[in-house]
Formats: structure tokens, sequence, C-alpha cells
């Protein structure tokens, strides 16, 4: 191998987010496949405090980052809403690009920027970290080996606890929303799991009286006929799983989106009279996602198979979150009418 492949990406990163200052940047600056060489945001005292923390220049702006000869590739954490605006702007100064989940906040954004990066010849990746987990390569092993039987049914929730009230994810017009936020999560799940040619046979939405979504579910449906529900949201007691039914068996896959890097996952495979539970090592997907996305840089081949396929699973996740947001029955809440129809127990 030669001194160039093995030489570190040279990244920067425009915004300076809470994901990149908790999670995506710490770990970037210990990845031996990454050299975090500058950082711009929004505020130019957040800006400040990021390059003290991580090591790495600071920026006026985000647009003279793009201008640096020694970034090569940039990592987005803006808000959601400005995701396609950096990321085109970025694929058209020729820098590779992770943008965080999702893409953009429709299929048209996401399918601009997967043409934009094809024609330019780069890389364009979104930051779903559990993508890069081999957990979720044994579960669909396990399928493939008929250890569930024929398969008829996913169920996948990813669900937070309300936010603070000032979070930018309940911001309408920055890109925010639950469906957008945690949905794409349960969403794209489905897509790792059961395939291409995923439908929506419909949705719900609860949203608030100014139209945000607060939560959802969707009912999915495979080519093959296997039925997904997912469930997402910003109302719920913390749930990051899913479970994968056939006719002999159901396998349950718990902190399915987030687990931590030194979690060893468990497995579960339930029989009628069975139950075997698979122990798995630990893996820091987010570190195997930076890995990726660097090793992809090097390799250079954007015109190949793999990369035509990664640009379209981006574009077919945001097909369906369009899709869920076309036939989705949209339910009003936060006016007290939760209040009203509570049971009174006694009545």
């Amino acid at each position: 191998m030669s001194g160039a492949a093995q030489r570190p990406l040279r990244l920067g990163a425009l915004g300076t987010s809470s994901i990149a200052r908790r999670r995506t940047l710490p770990r970037a600056v210990a990845a031996p496949e990454v050299e975090l060489v500058a950082v711009a945001g929004r505020s130019a005292q957040k800006t400040a405090a990021f390059a003290e923390r991580f090591g790495c220049a600071a920026e006026a702006d985000l647009a003279s980052l793009l201008e640096r000869p020694d970034v090569e590739a940039v990592y987005i954490s803006t808000p959601t809403a400005l995701h396609r605006t950096w990321a085109a702007r970025a694929l058209r100064a020729g820098k590779h690009v992770l943008v965080e989940k999702p893409v953009g906040v429709n299929a048209h954004e996401a399918r601009e920027l997967a043409d934009l990066a094809r024609e330019r010849g780069l890389v364009l990746r979104e930051n779903f970290m559990f993508l890069h987990h081999p957990q979720h390569a044994f579960a669909a092993d396990l399928v493939r080996q008929g250890r569930l039987g024929r398969l008829s049914t996913m169920h996948a929730a990813f669900c937070i606890p309300p936010l603070p009230a000032d979070d930018i994810r309940y911001v309408p017009d920055m890109g925010g929303g639950a469906l957008l936020d945690v949905g794409v999560y349960p969403l794209r799940a489905a897509q790792l799991l059961l395939g291409k040619g995923l439908q929506v046979a419909g949705a719900v939405l609860r949203t608030r009286p100014d139209g945000l979504d607060l939560s959802g579910q969707a009912l999915l449906v495979s080519p093959s006929g296997v039925l997904a529900n997912v469930t997402f949201g910003f109302e719920h007691a913390y749930a990051s799983a899913y479970s994968l039914w056939g006719d002999t068996a159901r396998l349950s896959v718990t902190r399915a989106f987030t687990p931590p890097p030194a979690y060893q996952p468990v497995l579960v495979l339930e029989e009628q009279d069975h139950e075997e539970r698979f122990t798995l090592p630990a893996a820091d997907q987010l570190h195997n996602c930076l890995a990726e996305f660097a090793a992809a840089v090097r390799r250079g081949d954007t015109g190949g198979a793999e990369e035509a396929d990664r640009r379209r699973a981006v574009v077919a996740g945001m097909d369906l979150v369009d899709l869920v947001n076309k036939v989705a029955v949209r339910v009003p809440v936060g006016d007290g009418r939760e209040e009203r129809d509570r049971p009174t127990g006694g009545r």
C-alpha cells in the first residue's frame, strides 16, 4: 500500500452542533484514518471553543473553510434545513462530503446531491452510524440462513423523551420534527434488512398546531410481502430496537441504533420451545463510519457500483420519508386534547 493511501483524510467540520461536539469530532480526533484540520460555524464564539477543544484551526465562516486547499473532505452538522445548501457548496468546491442524517429534508434534495456527487466524482455519505455496526449483518445472516423460517413482520422503533423547549429540532423552518430526526432510523433499518422497493401502506403523525410532527408510526410493505411497522417520536421513554418475525422464530435486537462503543450486543432468538442468545463483540460504529468514509475517498472509485448503490440508498431513504409525509393522517396534539381524552377511571 502506498504512503498516500495510508495518509489520514484531512477533514473540515462545517457546523458546531451538539452531535459534533459530543460524538463525531471527539471520535474524528481519535481516529487514525482522519485528521481534523479546521472547523467553522455560524457563531464565532462557538467556533473558537470547538477549535480549542479539538486542536484545529477556526475559520471565520463556513464558506472560507471550503476554500482551504488542505481540506479534502467535510463533515456537515448544520441544521437539517441547511444540509443540502452546504453539501452542494462543498461538492462544487471539490470536497468529499459526510453529512449528518438526513441528507436533506426531502428526496428532491437527496437526488440533487447524489447527482452532483456522481458528476463531480466525489464521495457522498450520510452519517448513519448504525449502518456500520456488525450486529445488523449478523441479524441479516440469521434471516438468510432460515433461522426465523419465512419472514413476515418487522417492528422497529426509535423514540426519545421530550427535548428542551429551545431545541432546534422543534423549529419547523430548520428541518425539525420527529420524522426527520429519529424516524429516519427505523425507516433506514427496514431498507437495510428488507431490501429495495419498500412502499408505505399507511402512516400517522402526531403534530403540534404549527404542523411540526412530534411522533408517528408508519406501515411499510416489501416486494415480497413482509410488513414493517416503524415507530418514532419525541414523546416516549427511550427505545432503540427492532425485531424480525418469521413463522418459526422471532429475533430481537435492542440498542439497535446508538450502542456505545464498549457495549456487547445481545441478540435474542425466540422459538416455540427454545431461546438462544448471541453475544457479539463490541464495536465502535462511529469509528467504523469515519474509517469507511476515509477508505472510500482513498479508493477513488466514485463511479463504481458500490458508490452508486450507496447514492441510491440515500435517495431511497428520503423517498420513504416523502411517502410517509404524503400518506400520513395528521393528529393534532398540544391543545389540551390529551387531558380531555384521558380515561377518568371511574366513569
